[in-house]
């Protein structure tokens, strides 16, 4: 099985006209991701430069999820859904085979 991080990315290389904002907890402090065509960055700190470092580590409690479209302006978000709980987000996942 794909990690989460991995599975998302998986679901934004299939659906490029999608950006995911993933707020996240990892090691008791807020992260906010942006994930879009396959690729994973944090919007609050350093990314590293080496891919095989996950930005969403498996145990990272996800918080919250949005769908945005792109092309991701974060003055102005056009919200496709707001507030996906990682359930609702799984079923996204199914639907792509993810």
């Amino acid at each position: 099985m794909n990690s989460i991080g991995k599975r998302l990315e998986q679901y934004t290389a299939k659906r490029p006209q999608e950006v995911l904002i993933v707020t996240v907890e990892i090691a008791d402090e807020e992260d906010t991701i942006a994930i879009f065509k396959g690729f994973s960055s944090s919007l609050m700190r350093p990314t590293a430069f080496d891919a095989d470092v996950p930005v969403l580590p498996d145990e990272a409690i996800i918080l919250n999820i949005d769908r945005v479209a792109s092309p991701y302006n974060p003055e102005a978000p056009r919200y496709i859904q707001q507030g996906i709980s990682w359930e609702a987000m799984e079923a996204l996942l199914s639907e792509v085979g993810v």
